[in-house]
């Protein structure tokens, strides 16, 4: 196509892509280039292990081991055995988001299920670990689909 027609397709349908536009999510703006998959897993390491430190003994419990992984659809998980695992990712969310991931794991310790007394023990916790929640629906598929440059 000429770039006149183009144009013309671009101003004839500008009312649409301004709304299309607005109800897009807010983007993260993470940049591929400047981001290291390798400090991100160690800085994720080190702050899941300091609030592992933390809130562990606080909730009554002890993970048998925690993992920094790759995940594609999870920000953690934990294994019948008490093994914690966290998406690097995590690092790249805000700090409070990262916080609520792994006092929800460390629950599950207790509770390895979301029953009513799961999501008690986390809000005794976290009171406010809905707004974290929230935040990763909104921003975790881009996260998700985040791959640093290599």
């Amino acid at each position: 196509m000429a770039d006149a027609e183009i144009a013309e397709i671009i101003e004839s349908h500008r009312e649409w892509l301004a709304i299309e536009r607005a109800k897009q999510r807010p983007r993260l703006r993470l940049d591929p280039r400047h981001i290291s998959e390798v400090e991100a897993r160690r800085a994720a390491r080190e702050l899941v292990a300091m609030l592992i430190d933390e809130e562990a003994p606080e909730i009554g419990v002890e993970p048998v081991r925690v993992q920094i992984r790759d995940q594609r659809s999870r920000w953690g998980s934990c294994s019948t055995r008490g093994t914690l695992s966290f998406n690097w990712r995590l690092v790249l969310a805000p700090f409070d988001v990262l916080d609520y991931v792994v006092v929800h794991e460390l629950c599950h310790l207790l509770e390895p299920n979301h029953s009513r007394r799961f999501w008690k023990l986390v809000e005794q916790r976290r009171p406010d670990w809905r707004a974290q929640r929230d935040w990763l629906h909104e921003h975790g598929p881009e996260l998700l689909a985040f791959r640093p440059a290599a």
